[in-house]
């Protein structure tokens, strides 16, 4: 099997999941309990705490663990536009976030908030100038996602922090889900960061809002009081450790590899650009190493999927969260891709463990359904 589908989720570590088991047969206990079995697991907990914050460059108390980026997502936006909505109702977000994104500002906009979506230009690249123009008095929040999702286009989040830096009445949000462990984010400009563990080697149900201490939130849920009393509800203590080794191997492996999974996706870019029917989507020069998305022209992304998965090569339609409902990618549309070449859109997404042989095997299974289904439509 060749798994080309990591930006939708990786297969755990065997590490991390050994790690989950350990501690969720041995430290089980409620750590917000009196007892001493609950201080120890409040202590583990704590622990992985520290390790995440050292490692993201920022402190412990600003860690909140969630169940992932899209719970981040929500927790960021909606957080930050109920307790400041005094201030001001205006929010500035792009044209391609992801779902739980694009969602949470349609769920503003019915509370009366007004959402400006910035363009992006053909490579899926935002102007900061763009954003300049944008910024109002009354500008409360900036979501700027930091690697596409489909087409693995980096934000120039730090020049968008720079301009930032002036206003602090404006809070800096970014979704650091598919860059996490392939392009380094300096968060210090930053004001909330999300992050998801099942897209770095952890287990579903795991991530991190960073939220610094100047910025005040409007919890999603009442509870118990937990993650400083804004993500209450039971702390998975066993995911959160899990999530700690799955980030510190990740970076390893990013501090010792990232060259070679470039050199694999410019190898796919490279080929793929030599066959006649193949538009590419990915400007290399301006995308993580890991995401490559193209179209084969003249046939649909959802029939080369299930193509390439009779060679046991799995890969999918540009984001996982919306390739069910088979529409023109969003992000593609907004790159003024044609809707031809955007319903045939694939995304390739590597992992560390991919090799550059699994995508020679590719290229060669891509050429041959691609001849096949020429040959069909003929």
């Amino acid at each position: 099997m060749i798994y080309f589908d990591n930006s939708a989720t990786t297969k755990p570590l065997d590490a991390c999941v050994e790690t989950y088991a350990k501690v969720a047969t041995n430290y089980f206990a409620n750590p917000s309990s009196l007892h001493g079995y609950g201080a120890k697991v409040s202590e583990l907990h704590e622990q992985a705490r520290l390790l995440v914050a050292g490692m993201l460059g920022t402190l412990p108390e600003e860690i909140i663990f969630t169940s992932g980026g899209t719970e981040s997502n929500n927790m960021a936006i909606k957080g930050v536009a109920g307790f400041y909505r005094n201030r001001g109702q205006h929010v500035i977000t792009t044209a391609i976030e992801h779902p739980s994104v694009q969602n949470t500002m349609h769920s503003l906009e019915a509370q009366g908030f007004e959402i400006t979506r910035l363009p992006v230009d053909a490579a899926g690249v935002v102007s900061v100038e763009d954003l300049k123009s944008a910024l109002r008095e009354d500008t409360i929040l900036v979501s700027v996602m930091h690697v596409n999702n489909e087409v693995g286009s980096v934000q120039p989040i730090q020049a968008i922090a720079d301009v930032l830096k002036a206003r602090p009445q404006t809070f800096f949000h970014v979704d650091y889900v598919q860059g996490l462990t392939k392009v380094t984010l300096d968060v210090a400009g930053v004001d909330l960061v999300s992050i998801s563990g099942h897209k770095i080697h952890g287990l579903n149900g795991t991530g991190v809002l960073i939220k610094k201490k100047h910025v005040s939130l409007m919890p999603l849920l009442d509870g118990g009081g937990q993650e400083f009393g804004l993500r209450n509800g039971t702390e998975n203590t066993a995911g959160v450790v899990a999530f700690a080794k799955a980030l510190r191997i990740g970076l390893e492996e990013q501090k010792a590899h990232v060259a070679n999974l470039e050199a694999i996706r410019d190898y796919l870019l490279d080929a793929l650009g030599n066959i006649p029917e193949v538009s590419i989507h990915t400007d290399k020069n301006q995308a993580a190493p890991h995401i490559c998305c193209f179209s084969v022209v003249g046939h649909r992304g959802e029939i080369l999927v299930h193509a390439l998965e009779k060679y046991e090569i799995y890969v999918s339609t540009t984001s996982a969260c919306s390739s069910r409902a088979k529409l023109a990618s969003s992000t593609l549309k907004a790159m003024r891709v044609t809707d031809e070449e955007a319903v045939g859109a694939i995304r390739v997404s590597l992992s560390y463990q991919n090799t550059m042989a699994e995508a020679e095997r590719f290229m060669e299974a891509i050429q041959e359904i691609i001849k096949n289904l020429n040959e069909v439509v003929k």
